[in-house]
């Protein structure tokens, strides 16, 4: 470090960001990210303020709009945001909540008993990202204009237009295209959204329009989480009806609803959970609460009337097969999360009033259903077996080092050296041409290799026995070493990256497809957890020797990089363009896709579990007229999946 620069350091290289500056200087600070799901924040933050209305009882209507010239709009029938001057400032309450942060009704507990918006940064933040923002409101009677342009910017002062017998809000904004890598709304991802709040707001509808296409979708749903449960469970085997319990606890005024229900020859629980309409996505008091409230409800039951004979069941024997929602409504002074970004719920009393509630209301629906209650112990039991049987298999493969099974299954693994699991990487590799270049050019200390012999099975809706018997799949769960469905434990897996790696063409698609397939429906903790991973090798070598025979090289993923290697190489450049992994040496493949310090990952991420749910099914069921169907009206072969985040 120059110690003249570091000396220079001063009170004037202080600077304060002033208003929203800070915002669009640190964007990804604010809504995650600057990719497609940072730009659909922008529209989740605006349509949840009309939540917000809906959910106070004010308006049972929002309409969202995305218009043919980029820009989306959402229009509610709530009371309007206010437009009388504040005291505080002097300035219109309306220009406040959109150019400061931290600033709104939803921490006046009087305005909102409960809201999604609690942290009062979300209009600002949208207003701060767009190129306009524009918001009329209709209140008192009156039509009130305000607009901003190029980053919150005032351009248009609080305006009167007219009178009006219409009450709320119409806000409209134009994602700012510097700012965003995409600014092109996706009219699923958005669908999705509408018809997850439609779920959790029974009698409030939901309207998109696409103006782009000519596609409207309304969402509208008068039972609430029951439809959700059938919605999510439509292509599963159903084991019981779906159950719906409700309460309210006097002291807090915490409001609770779980609707719930089992399906067989499924190996995995589904739990998602709400607070106030936002979804946990990382869990918290409430589904602590849950968890061990119906663990305590069933083995209860099942000791009370000798159905179990001596046995406890633990709680994963208990949710298999089970798909739960849980949603509360908190108010404001009770409602604590973890974190900035919502994903996980704080409030202690959340943890003893969903386990009470659980616990008395299955106890009261098993014993009211004794036929079904037997058939839910009698499923719990079947897991509890599978799970010992599996875990004694487990340990017994441990201790009988060259047992017939083992030596079958491992032949094909070259295994890393390491025993530090977490550093440890497994490459899947497609064939024993690119696994056998693999081998030569990895890292023997921390990479394994795993060549695949043709392609693995489709593992969608196969029985688990059915599963086992595929040796390439049996291959994959001995080579993770931590167990499969109801057995997997994410603290026992041996590499801390599981990366697939295939060539770059319909057929490594489809296999990097069936792959993710199978862990999702039998290793899902794998991707939940971040631990898979998908190779992305590049499509082109650009190349030229020159007088004293050196080679200088590029490589490139695509057109564009193509165009830009061939001017940093100069002019007499030859191109090779690899049409599979085998065509690459061990030198080449280690650079170019192996490498940590050079290579490109995707890590596979899972997003929005209710439409993952719905589009492997979709695409790997067998429902063929459907997967077509989708494909045509949803693949751009040139856009890297929405359910997949970039990293290096």
């Amino acid at each position: 470090m120059d110690i003249n620069n570091k000396m220079s350091y001063s009170a004037d290289d202080i600077h304060i960001l002033q208003g929203l500056e800070g915002v669009r200087k640190r964007p990804a600070m604010y809504i995650g990210s600057t990719n497609t799901i940072g730009l659909h924040h922008l529209v989740w933050e605006v349509v949840d303020n009309s939540v917000d209305e809906a959910l106070s009882g004010f308006g049972d209507k929002i309409t969202v709009t995305i218009h043919k010239d980029g820009s989306l709009s959402v229009l509610d029938e709530g009371r309007g945001i206010p437009c009388g001057i504040n005291k505080e400032t002097g300035r219109p309450a309306v220009e406040i909540v959109f150019t400061e942060l931290h600033a709104g009704g939803k921490f006046n507990s009087a305005v909102y008993k409960s809201a999604a918006g609690l942290h009062g940064v979300g209009a600002s933040v949208t207003n701060a990202l767009s190129v306009y923002c524009d918001v009329t409101v209709y209140i008192n009677g009156e039509i009130n204009h305000i607009r901003f342009e190029n980053g919150g910017h005032l351009v248009t002062p609080l305006e009167k237009l007219g009178n009006t017998k219409k009450h709320g809000t119409l806000v409209r904004f134009l994602p700012d295209p510097t700012i965003f890598t995409t600014v092109d709304f996706k009219r699923e991802t958005i669908a999705g959204h509408l018809q997850e709040s439609a779920f959790l707001m029974k009698g409030v509808k939901f309207i998109l329009v696409d103006e782009r296409t000519g596609d409207n979708q309304e969402f509208y749903y008068e039972n609430g989480l029951v439809e959700y449960i059938s919605h999510i469970n439509v292509n599963k085997k159903e084991l019981t009806p779906i159950a719906d319990f409700t309460d309210v606890d006097e002291n807090t005024g915490i409001s609770t609803e779980i609707a719930l229900q089992y399906c067989s020859e499924d190996y995995n629980e589904t739990i998602l959970s709400y607070v106030n309409n936002v979804r946990t996505r990382e869990g918290g008091t409430h589904e602590t609460g849950f968890r061990a409230g119906i663990t305590r409800a069933v083995n209860d039951f099942g000791e009370t009337y000798n159905i179990l004979r001596g046995k406890k069941l633990d709680g994963n024997d208990v949710r298999e097969g089970l798909t739960a929602i849980i949603s509360l409504k908190i108010p404001e002074k009770l409602l604590e999360f973890e974190g900035q970004t919502k994903g996980k719920l704080g409030t202690q009393e959340a943890t003893y009033i969903v386990q009470n509630i659980i616990y008395n209301k299955f106890t009261y629906y098993l014993t009211e259903n004794r036929e079904l209650a037997s058939i839910i112990i009698k499923k719990c039991l079947d897991s509890q077996v599978a799970r010992i049987a599996a875990r004694k298999a487990k340990d017994d493969a441990r201790t009988v080092k060259k047992a017939k099974n083992e030596v079958i299954l491992s032949d094909k693994l070259t295994p890393a050296q390491s025993k530090d699991y977490a550093k440890n990487e497994l490459f899947i590799v497609e064939g024993d041409s690119a696994g056998g270049s693999a081998k030569k050019g990895r890292d023997r200390l921390h990479q394994a290799i795993l060549p695949l012999r043709g392609k693995p099975l489709n593992t969608d809706g196969l029985p688990i026995a059915t599963v086992m018997k595929n040796e390439e799949i049996a291959t994959i769960i001995n080579t993770i070493g931590a167990g499969f469905g109801q057995t997997f434990n994410i603290e026992d897996i041996h590499y801390g990256k599981i990366i697939i790696m295939t060539d770059a063409d319909v057929d490594g698609s489809h296999i990097q497809t069936l792959l993710l397939t199978f862990f999702y429906h039998f290793m899902r903790p794998l991707i939940t957890n971040g631990n898979v991973y998908i190779a992305v090798p590049p499509l082109y070598r650009i190349y030229k020797e020159d007088a004293n025979h050196k080679i200088k090289q590029e490589y490139a993923w695509d057109d564009e990089g193509l165009e830009n290697a061939k001017k940093k190489i100069g002019a007499g450049y030859k191109v090779s363009r690899y049409k599979g992994l085998g065509e690459m040496d061990a030198v080449q493949l280690k650079e170019t896709t192996m490498d940590p310090k050079t290579r490109l990952l995707i890590r596979v991420d899972i997003e929005d579990p209710l439409l993952a749910d719905a589009r492997v099914s979709t695409l790997m069921g067998k429902d063929t007229t459907s997967r077509k169907k989708w494909v045509e009206e949803n693949v751009d072969f040139n856009e890297v999946d929405t359910f997949i985040k970039e990293v290096k």
